[in-house]
């Protein structure tokens, strides 16, 4: 959920700009929000009330989703429970684990309750650093824990995860999953990629939306392969997807990858622009102003980010988990994909989850979405 909130938030600023502004100027204006990776965080909710065990928020179709979310404010983070009660423009649900927010404190719901490691999980890791063609990009290497739990048998330590974050996201995003993950019996390595905080700038400052940093997650395969991994699964969230693909489609590494889970993927870049710029009633033709634009400045071709009519070269069996209330990233093409993945040679398989946010599958139901994840890995790895 934190992948594309950046565009809900600033595109009241693209307004503002086009009162003044040419089109050509709006679409410029439009793909630096795109491109920036600069984020600053916003805190919509309001703390009415809250206790060791419970948290009243003001009621919002954010605060009122279904399942395990984080409440976040400036200096904290906790993890709230289900909704169990609705009321007078509040929703009540119960603190699950970490500090008790102040009253009145502004809050942003986060989909990652988690912080701020594999720590915060239980689990041993440690810190590495991936020799990416920039420099190194930190990250962090999970061994392979025990097998017994896992619900479809035991994999070996030689089978790597690899995580891949979303657009403004952090390797946070990753410790949702990785408790199941590691039960499993795979070692998991939560990478970095260019203008994350620790890791290399690229040259320009810019995002590319998947067009570079692709080369990172390249360089974090070989990675796993020369520290003893035999064979690789790749797990991505929103554009962390469209990274997935681009590598598919243009490293030799490519090879080595026997599955994919992809979480909300954006699969069409020019879709999710559609859908963003149809959510705030802003004109069509901001679109391909700022296709255009984004073109210019990055180099990027966004046909070949359309990954129906431009499947990647090598495609490993694919799970694709969607939610119904993403209004991030569309659903549309995720099922488009899916539904085209036959005639595409592209072993697949779809789980659609009602309701939640971007990226917020495993929250609105976190044991359903691991036994969906683990048992298609155990099926495909070996």
């Amino acid at each position: 959920m934190v992948a594309i909130r950046w565009l809900g938030v600033t595109i009241g600023a693209v307004v503002g700009t086009a009162a003044v502004g040419t089109g050509a100027g709006i679409g410029w204006f439009y793909s630096g929000v795109l491109l920036d990776p600069k984020q600053r965080l916003i805190y919509p909710e309001r703390v009415q009330a809250a206790d060791p065990s419970m948290v009243t928020l003001k009621v919002s179709r954010l605060a009122a989703q279904p399942g395990v979310w984080g409440l976040r404010w400036a200096d904290g983070l906790a993890q709230m429970g289900p909704v169990v009660e609705s009321r007078a423009g509040v929703v009540v649900r119960p603190l699950l684990n970490g500090p008790v927010p102040p009253v009145g404190a502004a809050a942003v719901i986060d989909a990652g309750p988690y912080d701020p490691d594999p720590g915060a999980r239980g689990l041993d890791f440690t810190d590495v650093a991936v020799p990416t063609p920039l420099g190194p990009a930190p990250a962090w290497l999970v061994p392979a824990g025990g097998a017994d739990r896992c619900s479809a048998g035991l994999a070996r330590g030689d089978t790597w995860v690899v995580l891949v974050h979303g657009r403004g996201g952090s390797r946070r995003e990753g410790l949702r999953i990785l408790p199941a993950l590691h039960r499993c019996g795979h070692s998991v390595l939560m990478i970095s990629y260019r203008n994350d905080a620790g890791a290399p700038a690229s040259p320009d400052g810019c995002y590319h939306l998947g067009d570079t940093e692709w080369e990172d997650l390249e360089a974090a395969v070989r990675y796993a392969r020369a520290n003893g991994a035999r064979q690789v699964a790749l797990f991505g969230w929103s554009m962390g997807a469209a990274i997935v693909g681009a590598f598919l489609d243009r490293s030799p590494e490519a090879a080595a990858v026997r599955a994919v889970v992809w979480d909300a993927p954006l699969v069409d870049w020019r879709a999710t622009l559609r859908q963003q710029v149809r959510n705030r009633r802003m004109p069509g033709w901001l679109t391909p102003t700022a296709s255009l634009a984004t073109t210019r400045r990055i180099g990027i071709d966004f046909d070949r980010f359309d990954l129906r009519a431009r499947p990647p070269a090598v495609r490993p069996p694919t799970l694709i988990v969607h939610s119904t209330g993403d209004t991030a990233v569309p659903i549309a093409p995720s099922r488009a994909l899916v539904a085209a993945a036959p005639a595409l040679r592209w072993p697949m398989r779809y789980l659609e989850v009602p309701d939640a946010e971007h990226t917020g599958s495993w929250n609105a139901d976190p044991p359903a979405y691991e036994r969906a994840v683990t048992e298609f890995l155990v099926e495909h790895l070996d």
